[in-house]
């Protein structure tokens, strides 16, 4: 294992991420064709809990090792450090035990929680089953985030990463082969399919936990263990684990919340329309989590930059080298929009073609998906400016711009889906929007406050945005003619090829441009820019 660099790490991060969230996009094609629509809703009912009682198990632990493991070694103090790996793992037993038995015995009580008031709903008993299935996970879970927030704070970004892909390949083999078995062969009902295969988030997990184990273990050499004289208890490391958690863990919460919230909110606002329970059930699941899986490349190009950027704002935080942290922060930031706002407007154009291609003909599908690529962009941006907020310890800030985010995100939802009713516009599209005023109320709290107490400025930004504005409306508007003018057919195979090729000429043009206009020199540098160019044999 060797250490990664910023722009290194977030590369591998990001690469390892991609992988991993496109295999969490294709295999839905085979698994949702197994399951249907129903047993879809019933998965997204499981996951969205899960996720919230996984990271109050987990948000601030990988965070917080990091945070304390990459102070400790930048101060030579090495057994403090080894010491806060120990107390890590013995903190993360607790909070795994306690999230499996809440979501395990409460189970019934959640599932009436989500549908209570609305007729038509999947009964109260499958989703009670589907949440037990899949709390089990958060037994070996946990364990995982210790070793990765470990790993992370000696700037070994890579073992981490590869252990997603892992992970994502056992989890997705046994949602695939068990819930065929399930449904297809013994003939069981949908729940029960639906819950065998929730089981691979718990398999993964372990093969995840076992592949990282050895990475270190193997390693052992390149993580100094030597005795040294730093007068620090285990009794304060412990109080510096929770210190960092706790807001972590708040803000992770929150953050899950939107989904729970908008799953819960929009089932009701379209129920209170005159939808049906099971039509506002599917449109919620389609917002909450079937969109959001095809958008997962976009999420995954945050989640890469989040993963790689505290080591290195840490360190220079730490040295009070505020120039160097501004322009960390900025360099991640254009990054993101870089890549992931022309993959926005492709997902936007081709939202018809690339809905299908996953899942098949749907009434709300297409136009869900197109807004819903709006909204990952947005809390993309917002993922990597709290990741930068949580390296400079200023949690309080986080926690209440996220929480003032989330009350705007609550208190719009409803009345903008009866507005939009009013007016004619999907009343769907009103809770999307609800999210994303709430993300931009939270980037902007972030955004005065790095300029107002730490004197950030945001010019590269700005020019980076600048430079983009011609690709990304070249590029749209080249995409969307050849869209037209191609047509479309109701076949994976049309879709496919169709996709492809407007794909890779959307790229050619857009990059292409972008290397012209010297917008990726600006973002990259250009030293990095000619050695990419220069492995993929086009500048010699």
């Amino acid at each position: 294992m060797k250490k990664d660099s910023f722009l290194k790490g977030t590369i591998v991060a990001s690469i390892a991420i991609i992988i991993s969230k496109i295999l969490g996009v294709l295999y839905v094609i085979p698994f949702y064709k197994i399951i249907g629509e129903n047993g879809g809703v019933l998965y997204s009912y499981a996951y969205n809990i899960y996720n919230l009682f996984l990271n109050i198990s987990t948000a601030g632990i990988p965070i917080a090792l990091s945070l304390i493991i990459s102070e400790y070694i930048a101060l030579g103090m090495f057994d403090a450090k080894e010491r806060t790996f120990k107390t890590g793992k013995k903190i993360i037993l607790s909070f795994s035990i306690i999230s499996f038995l809440v979501l395990f015995i409460f189970s019934d009580y959640i599932a009436m929680f989500m549908v209570r008031g609305v007729e038509g709903t999947n009964p109260i008993k499958d989703i009670s089953l589907v949440i037990k299935a899949i709390s089990i996970s958060l037994i070996i879970t946990p364990y995982i985030s210790v070793l990765r927030g470990y790993l992370q704070g000696h700037k070994f970004i890579s073992p981490g990463s590869i252990s997603q892909v892992w992970e994502q390949l056992i989890r997705i083999a046994v949602i695939l082969v068990g819930s065929y078995l399930a449904i297809d062969v013994f003939n069981t009902s949908v729940p029960i399919g639906v819950s065998v295969a929730l089981t691979g988030a718990f398999f993964g997990a372990l093969g995840a936990y076992l592949y990282l184990k050895y990475k270190i273990n193997k390693n052992k050499e390149l993580f100094e263990t030597k005795k040294d004289k730093d007068n620090i208890s285990n009794k304060e490391i412990t109080k510096r684990i929770i210190y960092y958690c706790m807001p972590l863990i708040i803000i992770s919460i929150t953050n899950d919340l939107y989904n729970i919230v908008d799953m819960k909110l929009i089932i009701k606002g379209l129920y209170l329309i005159g939808m049906n329970g099971n039509t506002s059930e599917l449109i919620a699941s389609i917002i909450c989590t079937w969109s959001p899986k095809i958008c997962m490349i976009i999420s995954a190009i945050s989640m890469g930059l989040a993963t790689s950027l505290i080591p290195h704002l840490i360190e220079s935080f730490t040295k009070k080298d505020y120039k160097s942290s501004n322009e960390i922060f900025n360099q991640a930031i254009n990054t993101m929009l870089v890549i992931a706002l022309p993959l926005t407007i492709g997902i936007m154009i081709l939202s018809k073609e690339t809905y299908y291609l996953f899942y098949g003909a749907s009434t709300y599908g297409a136009n869900i998906l197109m807004m819903a690529a709006v909204v990952s962009l947005w809390v993309g941006v917002l993922v990597v400016m709290n990741t930068a907020i949580e390296g400079f310890k200023k949690f309080k800030l986080v926690i209440i711009s996220t929480l003032i985010g989330l009350v705007t995100n609550t208190i719009l939802d409803i009345p903008l889906i009866l507005l939009f009713n009013k007016t004619g516009i999907r009343p769907y599209y009103g809770t999307m929007v609800a999210t994303i005023i709430g993300a931009t109320v939270s980037a902007l709290i972030v955004l005065g406050y790095l300029k107002d107490h730490l004197g950030f400025n945001y010019k590269s930004i700005g020019k980076n945005i600048e430079k983009m504005i011609i690709p990304l409306l070249t590029m749209g508007i080249v995409v969307y003619l050849l869209s037209y003018l191609i047509g479309y057919k109701d076949s994976r195979i049309f879709i496919l090829i169709k996709s492809t090729l407007l794909g890779i000429i959307g790229a050619l043009i857009y990059f292409g441009i972008m290397y012209k206009n010297n917008g990726l020199n600006l973002v990259f540098g250009k030293s990095q820019v000619d050695a990419i160019l220069k492995k993929i044999h086009l500048k010699k």
